[in-house]
């Protein structure tokens, strides 16, 4: 396969093109840099966009159209493509639609003549929506006819010059007009979402499996977990083809143990459904930002164990919508403001919560919002005078949360779960009296025999407004090696501070003194708020990685994050030590003793 790469947007943004065939050709966008406020974006590795493109006869097919940042680049490459090769046509098929591709599809049909798009029936709902929808967040406003419109609604066979596509709708509640692409002669699918990982590299495929399962299992819990009854479904689809190399729509082509992998993304889902509590996340997107806040609420409620089910309610029937609020242990419902008002399903579904919810069941409501927020005090009002009690203070937010607000909406996520579970385990422990106690187990009476020593892991990231703190209770503690120096901790996946402790980032580790302990425990071990800040009033100071010293330590360390291992329902961290100092040289570590191994 050969490769080109030019830069072309600015230093930091530039792409590489990929011939897989003498006509079909891969352009991969890549930006280094990017940071945005979505929370997949957390591993801060840059990302890519690939977007395909395929000559027959006189038409370009070009398949993923990438978002309007790099909407200049593509029609220069057009461009190139349309004098090199003497075509006159332009068909686009994409799956993946939001505001931002309606802008680069918009672009694209002001310069060039003979378009047509092609897209699945929810597809052609979106693209109408959104076509003179102008984003109160935007000033660019491109006014331009609506080009014709090819609907697929049902898997379609196209047979073109030297090539054969499969067309293959694949709805989710997250991306309804989804649309996957298999080329039958050279055997890749192109995924679209769907096995994605946002990491920039330059490289066509990932060196081996490991290499890249991090990346893409974060891109799954972040996008993918609260739908994992339509992700097994498709991946269970997808199985069933002859495939030789996946190409999703963000990060390398995946041309190793592809059987595996799919199964991994089986077997990911299904350990999702269980027979644990679930939560019915209902909501309309018009921009992605309502989407965005349900999905830190999502990934929050899933660190509990508690199930979550994402319903757009635009593409919901009300019979699976009925059956969901009927299943449900508690109810999320989010929407937008659009002018003025709450789009017309999310009042429909409200309408549907309102009669068939139960009201000893907890709600939450969020939504964003451009100029007014009309949509949530419509919630708010219908959902209290209906007799609903509400988990937490409605969630309001100005077109699109920061990193911050992202990690506070991930923590009311988690409360929520907690209460949920809480409750289910209080129902479990009245039926189940014949259930033999932990406190007389003598496995798990050995177990917390294990000793660990009392210290605060903090952890800091990002910078200025986008900068986000955390920290915990940390006993779970061991040196894991001497060269180069390194620590074990185990972190419940519960916890807040988690998502700061992925591979790569830093954090320290304070150490506490058997004299001085009580109020860094007192303070640590108690539930914080969400958004609350861990360190108010305290005299901290800082490790040489900018992070957080708690007082009153008796050492610290700092670290930075090599491997991480799901072990149940912990993560273990192995982390190299980077430095560290005594502060009390005459003291001794505070030791946790523990008399059951069922609990911390």
């Amino acid at each position: 396969m050969s490769e080109i790469n030019t830069s072309l947007l600015s230093e930091n943004i530039y792409f590489s093109k990929f011939e897989i065939t003498k006509n079909f050709t891969c352009v991969r966008f890549l930006d280094q840099n990017k940071e945005r406020f979505e929370l997949e974006f957390n591993l801060e590795k840059g990302t890519s966009y690939n977007t395909f493109f395929i000559k027959s006869n006189a038409e370009l097919f070009i398949i993923h159209p990438p978002e309007k940042g790099y909407s200049k680049a593509i029609n220069k490459i057009i461009s190139t493509f349309l004098d090199q090769y003497e075509l006159n046509k332009i068909n686009i098929i994409t799956g993946h639609i939001n505001p931002k591709i309606i802008e680069t599809i918009k672009s694209i049909s002001t310069q060039f003549q003979n378009l047509t798009i092609t897209c699945s029936n929810p597809g052609f709902k979106l693209i109408s929506e959104l076509w003179n929808q102008k984003n109160p967040n935007s000033t660019n406003f491109i006014d331009v006819q609506l080009p014709i419109i090819n609907v697929i609604k049902k898997e379609l066979s196209l047979e073109l010059e030297n090539t054969s596509l499969e067309l293959i709708p694949v709805p989710t509640a997250r991306w309804p007009g989804g649309l996957i692409v298999y080329e039958c002669n050279q055997e890749i699918l192109l995924s679209e979402k769907i096995f994605s990982a946002h990491i920039a590299t330059e490289d066509w495929s990932e060196s081996n499996r490991i290499s890249t399962e991090i990346d893409r299992k974060h891109f799954y819990d972040c996008l993918m977990a609260p739908m994992s009854n339509q992700i097994v479904s498709i991946a269970e689809k997808i199985s069933e083809l002859d495939i030789k190399t996946i190409a999703p729509l963000h990060g390398p082509a995946i041309e190793y143990s592809l059987k595996s992998f799919v199964n991994d993304y089986i077997r990911w889902g299904e350990n999702l459904s269980t027979n644990n509590p679930k939560i019915a996340l209902i909501y309309a997107s018009a921009y992605g930002n309502t989407a965005s806040i349900g999905d830190a609420l999502a990934k929050g409620i899933n660190r509990t164990s508690v199930e979550v089910e994402s319903i757009n309610c635009e593409f919901t029937s009300n019979d699976v919508l009925i059956k969901s609020i009927h299943d449900a242990d508690g109810y999320l419902i989010g929407s937008p403001t659009l002018g003025g008002h709450a789009p017309t399903p999310i009042v429909s579904a409200l309408g549907t919560l309102l009669s068939e919810g139960n009201r000893d069941k907890p709600v939450g409501i969020f939504g964003s919002f451009g100029w007014s927020g009309e949509a949530i005090d419509l919630l708010e009002t219908k959902l209290k005078d209906g007799g609903f009690k509400f988990s937490f203070d409605p969630i309001r937010i100005k077109f699109s949360p920061n990193k911050p607000k992202i990690k506070e909406l991930e923590e009311i996520g988690t409360h929520f779960g907690r209460k949920i579970l809480k409750k289910a385990k209080q129902k479990t422990r009245k039926s189940d009296t014949g259930m033999i106690s932990s406190k007389t187990d003598p496995t798990l009476q050995a177990l917390g025999r294990v000793l660990g020593s009392l210290c605060v892991l903090t952890a800091s990231k990002g910078k200025d407004e986008n900068n986000v703190k955390g920290a915990m209770l940390a006993s779970w503690v061991s040196q894991a090696s001497f060269s180069p120096p390194g620590l074990s901790i185990a972190v419940a996946k519960d916890r807040s501070v988690e998502s700061l402790l992925q591979i790569g980032d830093y954090f320290a580790l304070s150490i506490l003194s058997e004299k001085d302990f009580r109020e860094p425990l007192k303070r640590f071990t108690k539930p914080f708020s969400p958004g609350e800040d861990r360190f108010e009033g305290l005299n901290i100071e800082y490790t040489p990685n900018q992070q957080v010293i708690i007082p009153e330590s008796l050492a610290w360390l700092d670290a930075s994050v090599k491997e991480r291992m799901e072990c149940g329902d912990h993560w273990v961290i192995y982390a190299e030590v980077l430095h560290g100092n005594i502060l009390k040289s005459d003291c001794l570590t505070a030791v946790h003793h523990r008399k059951s191994g069922a609990n911390y």
